[in-house]
C-alpha cells in the first residue's frame, strides 16, 4: 500500500475541509442570507464564496502536485499563502456583508495578494522539478 507524504496530506486535508466550508457557507449565504441582506452585501459574500470554492480546489491541486513530486518550500509557500488568502480575503468579505463592517475592506485586498503570491509559488515550483 502506498503512502502520501505529509505536506500532501495535509493540503489536501486542507483543500478538502475548505471545500466543505465553502458548500456550506455558499448555501448559507443563497438561503438563511438572501432576504436579510441587500443586493451589494449579498453580492461582496458571493464573491467570497466563490473565492473560497476555487481556492480550496487550489490547494486539493497543491496537494495532488505534492504527492506526485518532490516538496519543496516553494509548494509549501503556495499551498500556506493559499490559506491564508481563504482567510483573509473570503473570510474579510463574510465578516463585511454580515456585520456590515466597511473596514474590513481594507484587509481584503491583503488577502488577494496571498492568493497572487500562492500561484505564483506555485508555479516556481513547478519550474524548478
Amino acid at each position: 500500500m502506498n503512502t502520501i507524504n505529509t505536506t500532501a496530506k495535509l493540503f489536501l486535508l486542507l483543500g478538502s475541509v475548505n471545500a466543505i466550508l465553502a458548500v456550506i457557507l455558499g448555501a448559507f449565504g443563497a438561503h438563511a442570507l438572501k432576504a436579510r441582506l441587500t443586493e451589494e452585501l449579498l453580492t461582496i459574500y458571493q464573491t467570497g464564496s466563490d473565492y473560497h470554492f476555487y481556492h480550496a480546489l487550489g490547494m486539493i491541486l497543491i496537494g495532488i502536485i505534492a504527492v506526485q513530486f518532490p516538496v519543496n518550500v516553494w509548494l509549501k509557500s503556495s499551498g500556506w499563502l493559499m490559506l491564508a488568502g481563504m482567510a483573509i480575503f473570503c473570510g474579510s468579505l463574510y465578516l463585511l456583508s454580515i456585520l456590515n463592517f466597511r473596514w474590513l475592506g481594507m484587509i481584503t485586498p491583503i488577502g488577494g495578494l496571498c492568493f497572487i503570491l500562492a500561484w505564483a509559488s506555485l508555479c516556481v515550483a513547478v519550474i524548478k522539478q
